[in-house]
């Protein structure tokens, strides 16, 4: 059952892509969710009901979680989920850059087992199946592993803030930053950068599918303090993330605030 459902994930996220497209670039609506939980537009509620109704109907026993569908606890005692976030980087959407992308995991017994990450201004479709590796257009990618010395970490610039780190000690690495934390994810598990790291509480839909794609392509993927990511929890965020090749990931976790950062 694997296989078909990555195949449907990557069909799916095509189509989100086809969608949003029409959208980009073209002002769409934009509104401010709130409690400061970030803008959606016109695009983020078209390609969410349109994975919604195509996803449920084609696996009508699968819990549902999305950004933009209010969350049923009956997903949690569901078989399988989606976890599905209709376009991850919506500021980078509205803002005009190609860095949004479509994000779609499949999850069982709190694990991704099958995950499509598309961004359609690119055409970079990045996929896995659990046990299977991971691609970006069909091809194998691999994570990189330097020393940490030579490592360039993707993150928003708070996360480098010295209280997080132990005795206020920066590691010697450079910084990166792109707006979509799937994107992230991605460019980690492609060996584009070596990491990515985030040390604020962490929706499952940034996430999920990313997770599974870092993973299948070697590295090591946990939250802030090395715990792994479970997913569908009733309360659907973990601890912020940390992924980077086996090595990198030990030297950086070691090096983090183990109960958070400094007052």
């Amino acid at each position: 059952m694997l296989e078909p459902d990555l195949a449907l994930l990557v069909q799916a996220a095509r189509q989100s892509g086809d969608i949003a497209k029409r959208y980009f670039r073209q002002d769409p609506d934009v509104t401010h969710k709130p409690h400061g939980a970030g803008p959606v537009t016109a695009a983020d509620l078209a390609v969410n009901a349109m994975l919604e109704n195509f996803l449920q109907a084609e696996r009508p026993d699968y819990g549902w979680l999305s950004e933009e569908t209010e969350d049923n606890a009956a997903r949690l005692d569901t078989p399988r989920q989606f976890i599905i976030d209709p376009i991850d980087g919506t500021r980078a959407f509205i803002d005009g850059s190609k860095d949004w992308a479509h994000s779609l995991a499949v999850t069982e017994n709190g694990i991704p087992v099958a995950a499509a990450i598309y961004l359609p201004m690119r055409d970079m479709m990045f996929a896995a199946a659990i046990g299977s590796g991971a691609t970006l257009n069909d091809g194998p990618i691999r994570t990189s592993d330097p020393q940490i010395d030579d490592a360039t970490i993707l993150g928003a610039k708070p996360n480098f803030d010295a209280r997080f780190w132990t005795n206020g000690a920066l590691p010697p690495i450079k910084r990166a930053f792109r707006s979509s934390l799937a994107y992230r994810l991605c460019l980690a598990a492609d060996g584009s950068f070596d990491g990515m790291i985030t040390l604020r509480p962490s929706w499952e839909w940034d996430i999920a599918a990313g997770a599974l794609i870092v993973q299948e392509a070697g590295a090591t993927i946990s939250d802030q303090h090395g715990a792994p990511l479970r997913f569908n929890n009733t309360y659907p965020q973990v601890p912020g993330v940390l992924a980077a090749g086996p090595r990198l990931h030990g030297d950086l976790l070691a090096r983090l605030e183990p109960s958070g950062p400094k007052a």
